[in-house]
């Protein structure tokens, strides 16, 4: 979080529309959601998990439907301890982006991300 308020961490995917999204995946066989959030972080954009403080309070899922079969994402919210953390991201992604709000929701094109991302604010903002 830079003085100057709160910026969300978005990835390009390298892939179909190339899309930006949080990090996220699929589940390994023996992990718990919030294992694969941290797994997928890692492994995306180079985050490891003692990098990270995970913010109590706020988990959201998200349904839809991906090539006509339903798909469940599960979101975690951290904040990066230092800001100038390194990104190193991986071959499914081709970009990253630091975002304020307004652009975050710009970037994320699908409704129900840029609900999530003001959802997220507000929880945010509530705890300040």
């Amino acid at each position: 979080r830079p003085a100057d308020g709160i910026e969300y961490l978005l990835l390009q995917t390298s892939y179909g529309t190339h899309h930006w999204t949080p990090p996220k995946g699929h589940v390994d066989p023996g992990e718990d959601d919030l294992q694969t959030a941290f797994r997928e972080t890692q492994e995306e954009a180079g985050l490891q998990a003692n990098q990270l403080t995970l913010v109590e309070g706020y988990k959201k899922e998200l349904h839809y439907p991906v090539h006509g079969k339903p798909k469940t994402v599960v979101y975690w919210l951290a904040e990066v301890k230092d800001c100038n953390t390194e990104i190193k991201l991986s071959d499914e992604h081709q970009a990253f982006r630091w975002l304020k709000l307004e652009d975050a929701c710009k970037f994320a094109e699908y409704e129900d991300m840029q609900a999530t991302l003001k959802d997220v604010h507000q929880f945010l903002c509530s705890k300040e």
